[in-house]
């Protein structure tokens, strides 16, 4: 059996859309096993597409207008094709006269494989020479640190000191998810505790802690 798929980015691209149809019929699809989008091809959430996949058994054909009315990208293109294949789903693009049932099919189709493989090994290749020309630079990718080195030693020796995170956050103006974050990035355990759970609660030593003063690094709090 031949299934046709069509799609267009909005309702405006009538003419775009019965140019595909007449295409398809052409081919041979029958008009009630033709299924449509209105959609960009961006999205991966394309309800046509997956009722067209879910139609298609062992020994059926999708077939396209054009390449880029299946794919939004050459990668999603080169999977949705092969799994068709692992189904024992036959593919024809009309326009590119790719038919993944004839060798000079599926010479083109491997052809596109390797291309994608080609640009993928340039993707990576662009990244780590820029990361590396900027570590040349003395700059570090990633998220930037959220407290400095100067304020982290303050923030640890008040924690040292017996202050607890309730207040060397609300001192140095730190959220507690950061402070966390931070000191599990320096593997900062703590010592021991007076209190018996992790969790800060509001114990007799914790408000006790909370009104002693916390040294910032610049002076008394």
């Amino acid at each position: 059996m031949i299934v046709g798929y069509m799609r267009v980015s909005t309702d405006g691209d009538r003419q775009v859309l019965d140019l595909q149809r007449d295409a398809l019929l052409a081919a041979g699809v029958d008009e009630r096993h033709l299924f449509e989008d209105r959609a960009s091809g961006s999205r991966d959430d394309r309800g046509g597409l997956a009722k067209a996949l879910a139609f298609l058994k062992p020994g059926d054909c999708l077939v396209v207008w054009k390449l880029d009315r299946l794919g939004r990208s050459l990668p999603h293109l080169l999977a949705t094709v092969n799994g068709l294949k692992d189904r024992g789903v036959a593919f024809r693009s009309l326009t590119e006269q790719m038919d993944t049932t004839t060798p000079q099919g599926e010479f083109l189709f491997h052809v596109f494989g390797a291309l994608a493989q080609f640009e993928r090994s340039l993707t990576r290749e662009r990244v780590r020479a820029g990361l590396a020309a900027a570590r040349r630079r003395g700059r570090r990718g990633g998220r930037p640190v959220a407290i400095d080195a100067e304020k982290m030693a303050a923030v640890i020796a008040a924690l040292e000191g017996g202050a607890t995170k309730a207040a060397v956050c609300r001192t140095f103006g730190i959220k507690r998810s950061t402070l966390i974050d931070s000191l599990a990035r320096i593997s900062w355990s703590g010592g021991a505790k007076l209190q018996g759970s992790m969790s800060d609660a509001p114990t007799t030593i914790d408000r006790e802690s909370d009104r002693r003063p916390v040294q910032s690094a610049h002076g008394a709090a």
